[in-house]
């Protein structure tokens, strides 16, 4: 009724939770009763979300908001990413709704489609319009997008062909190569200096994700070799380990600069994607495969650290969301009255 148009990238807090929910919580503790309560809270702000980018449909400001800029576009992929978890989620909570996960499912493949046929243009634009210095992160939700489908069928359909897994995964690599080369160029190849600070981006951390949801994919298809598998695990590993010191490194000057609260605790829509890139990563160690006693005593500390530090970075974040939606509600009214007087 107010007409609150949710940003393109909103949909991030839904894939978050649905990670943490399925993956983490379900995988580790195994406690039913809270997995349903917080699936049915995730299918609630997806509900909500989508009705909210409906509008933009119907009050013609969908160009405006979700698709001029050529870099937010690839935003829309955590529409198909946060799609496809509310429709495992419904498949692995509630059985009796198989029909429903199918049809939404169905949905989720028409709007990929959709997604990828822009992102694709989106890439050209990246180059023509200049603005390769301003990418980041974004770019990656085309493989976890197209990932995220290949999840889905290992949930909802009881036979795929595993052609099609194939397809998915090899085609979600192919977007990770291409985005991974255009956002490392801009880092590299930047003619003028750049300060941490302010061009290092939060949705950098989808570097590893991205990869995280592919061995996922792979494991939960079995439709891959174990050795490549492992392979995938050891280079997500390795970026994780990359992104994340450069992560530190950012919050020490960002702290140095501003302060421990401005630094820290402020929100912003982009920080999802660490929660999300956390327990994807998270759930893709715990369930690889033992191989080497190496390897192995490596996956028992991630997880043993992992299963309290994913569930109280969720937690840390909602925190901060809730705050920015309380500091919202109180300036929204007068802001909602003056729009109302300007456009009377």
């Amino acid at each position: 009724m107010k007409k609150i148009y949710v940003p393109t990238s909103t949909m991030a807090a839904v894939m978050s939770l649905g990670i943490i929910t399925q993956g983490v919580l379900s995988n580790f503790f195994g406690i039913h009763s809270l997995e349903k309560i917080l699936s049915v809270i995730n299918f609630a702000l997806w509900s909500s979300f989508s009705f909210s980018i409906l509008m933009t449909f119907f009050n013609k400001k969908f160009r405006e908001i979700h698709y001029s800029n050529p870099i937010n576009r690839f935003g829309i992929g955590t529409w198909v990413a946060g799609t496809s978890i509310c429709t495992i989620l419904i498949a692995k909570q509630f059985t009796e709704w198989a029909l429903i996960a199918k049809i939404i499912s169905y949905f989720n493949f028409g709007l990929w489609f959709f997604y990828v046929l822009i992102c694709i243009q989106a890439f050209f634009e990246l180059n023509s319009k200049r603005l390769s210095e301003k990418v980041h992160g974004i770019l990656l939700l085309t493989t976890v997008s197209t990932q995220s489908l290949v999840l889905v069928m290992s949930s909802v359909y009881t036979k795929v062909p595993m052609a099609v897994d194939h397809f998915f995964i090899m085609l979600g690599l192919c977007f990770y190569l291409i985005s991974a080369f255009i956002i490392v160029k801009r880092y590299l190849m930047k003619s003028t200096s750049w300060s941490i600070e302010k061009d290092w981006n939060n949705t950098n951390c989808i570097l590893h994700g991205a990869l995280s949801i592919t061995g996922l994919a792979c494991i939960r298809s079995q439709s891959v070799n174990e050795q490549v598998i492992i392979a995938i695990w050891v280079c997500a590993a390795t970026i994780f380990v990359i992104v994340e010191s450069i992560e530190i490194y950012r919050m020490y000057k960002r702290m140095k600069s501003l302060g421990l609260k401005k630094a820290i605790f402020i929100y912003d829509l982009s920080q999802w994607s660490r929660v999300f890139t956390f327990g994807m990563f998270f759930t893709f160690t715990y369930m690889l495969a033992p191989g080497l006693s190496a390897l192995s005593a490596i996956q028992k500390i991630i997880i043993t650290i992992g299963i309290w530090a994913v569930p109280c970075l969720l937690i840390l974040e909602v925190c901060l969301c809730g705050n920015h939606l309380l500091q919202f509600s109180r300036n929204y009214p007068k802001q909602y009255q003056k729009n109302n007087e300007l456009n009377a």
